[in-house]
């Protein structure tokens, strides 16, 4: 692996922006030995919070990628949800999700998962070339001819992909003129890292429902809570302490006290998204392809998968095994779920600030009720966690495209740019050569393991069912995964 190609080399990937997207999706071309270079218009890496919830399946995609270790030791563990006015709790609600090993939210700030993914990157030899704005883009002979501006001369680039990780902003978005559809809230957002008191527990997110408007507790450590919430009008520049402590009066249960100011700032918010995330070679990625309320904490966790989704198909087509029925599989596998967080968070987020005085009654008596019973439970959790993504109607999936994790897939080199062919059943062994030769060409990029599960199960690289049945007729079986393979290979 390299990034430090000259201008006349042809990269594989060149990625714009490194934001914790920008930066992960950089270790995963690192970690698969493409040859990539990143930029960045900034000086450097953030030092604001901003983001901070990590969630079980994106632990579980760091782990498989190999970096999970030092977030697990950065974090406040999180593994409870209530709700909670003034008067009283309305829900508590366990979050530990039995299926996955990460029963837990993970808050680290944004700027120390910058930091340590910006650390990973560099102990696999990478580097983020900062004072670098990405400023055109030309498509040309199976490669996009790219021009930056850097330390204020422009610089000419080639690579045969382009990922646009840049934020809400997009210039590589721009480039492409995609339209980026949707509303902007009418509230204004104010988001506040504070010093507070042990009234609420440190493994417990509180969200506030309130006719004032929403508010919800993120909490850092013990004595340190994120407050997000919507004001009717911004007061100075940023968020002051005394603000702080207005809201927490109106909106939050009694008890809670705000010490000191950290950080704050205010925000507006939109609910938008691109309609397509591909033309041609150029990609887009996290907040570059759609944005959305912070209720719910589903941002970033969201851009992280994009980039996870993405490179496995990037790398196989960089090395001759991906169609453009293979690339195209990135913006009908993403879109769904992207247009799913948005509806999530848009809802959560009217909800907590109906002002209606009826409709507030009616929320306050329901949510009692509803959030005791199991199926609710476990579809909140489900669907926070992002356990429940999965990608059914997928042009590259048969069936419905389940998430698939176990032991042997995490550490870095449990799972990287292959397939991987699980076989089960009372006659393993026999199988299992009948496997390696139906799929013989496709040996390249399938890895055959043994499955206490019966049947035939087809693992993508990114660790999602593409096939799988526990029909007697193995040959049957075979040839339906070989069908699939030769369905997005060249």
């Amino acid at each position: 692996m390299r990034n430090s190609a000259v201008d006349t080399d042809v990269l594989d990937v060149l990625i714009v922006g490194a934001g914790p997207v920008g930066l992960f999706l950089a270790n995963e071309c690192a970690r698969r030995g493409l040859r990539w270079r990143l930029i960045e218009e900034r000086a450097g890496q953030s030092i604001h919070s901003k983001a901070l919830a990590i969630f079980p399946r994106t632990l579980e995609i760091f782990d498989m990628s190999g970096v999970v270790d030092p977030f697990l030791a950065a974090a406040n563990r999180v593994t409870s949800v209530a709700v909670m006015i003034p008067e009283r709790t309305l829900a508590r609600i366990p979050f530990a999700p039995e299926e996955s090993p990460y029963r837990f939210i993970a808050m680290v700030p944004q700027n120390v998962t910058e930091k340590l993914l910006a650390g990973e990157l560099r102990r696999k030899g990478g580097s983020i070339e900062y004072d670098t704005t990405f400023t055109g883009a030309e498509q040309q002979d199976g490669a996009v001819n790219v021009t930056v501006m850097q330390q204020g001369k422009p610089v000419h680039m080639r690579a045969s992909f382009v990922v646009g990780c840049d934020g809400a902003h997009s210039k590589v978005r721009h480039v492409l003129a995609l339209p980026f559809s949707g509303e902007q809230y009418e509230a204004t957002f104010m988001l506040a890292d504070i010093e507070t008191n042990i009234a609420f527990r440190a493994d417990e997110m509180q969200l506030c429902p309130s006719a004032f408007g929403p508010l919800a507790f993120f909490p850092m450590s013990a004595d340190r809570r994120r407050i997000v919430a919507t004001i009717a009008h911004a007061e100075g520049d940023a968020p002051s302490l005394e603000l702080v402590r207005k809201i927490l009066l109106q909106r939050a249960p009694p008890g809670i006290e705000a010490r000191s100011l950290y950080w704050s700032s205010y925000f507006r918010i939109h609910r938008r998204h691109v309609a397509q995330m591909r033309v041609g070679r150029i990609f887009l990625a996290g907040d570059a392809a759609h944005i959305h309320s912070p209720f719910g904490g589903q941002g970033m966790n969201t851009g992280l998968q994009d980039a996870w989704n993405l490179v496995w198909k990037l790398d196989l087509a960089v090395h001759g095994h991906g169609n453009e029925r293979l690339l195209d599989s990135y913006s009908s596998e993403r879109l769904p779920v992207i247009e799913g967080v948005l509806k999530t968070t848009d809802f959560l987020t009217k909800v907590m600030g109906i002002p209606n005085r009826f409709a507030q009654t009616l929320r306050n008596t329901v949510i009692p009720v509803v959030s005791r019973l199991t199926p609710f439970q476990h579809a909140f959790v489900q669907r926070l966690s992002e356990l429940a993504v999965a990608y059914p109607g997928s042009p590259i999936v048969d069936g419905p495209g389940k998430r698939y994790f176990d032991d042997s897939m995490g550490g870095g080199n449990g799972i990287r740019s292959r397939f991987l062919l699980m076989v089960g059943g009372d006659e393993k062994s026999s199988t299992m050569a009948s496997a390696k030769q139906i799929l013989e060409p496709f040996h390249d990029i399938v890895e055959f393991r043994s499955s206490r599960n019966a049947g035939i199960t087809l693992v993508r690289p990114d660790g999602y069912v593409a096939y799988s049945t526990k029909q007697r007729d193995q040959a049957q079986a075979l040839a339906s995964a070989r069908s699939l393979l030769e369905r997005q290979s060249k």
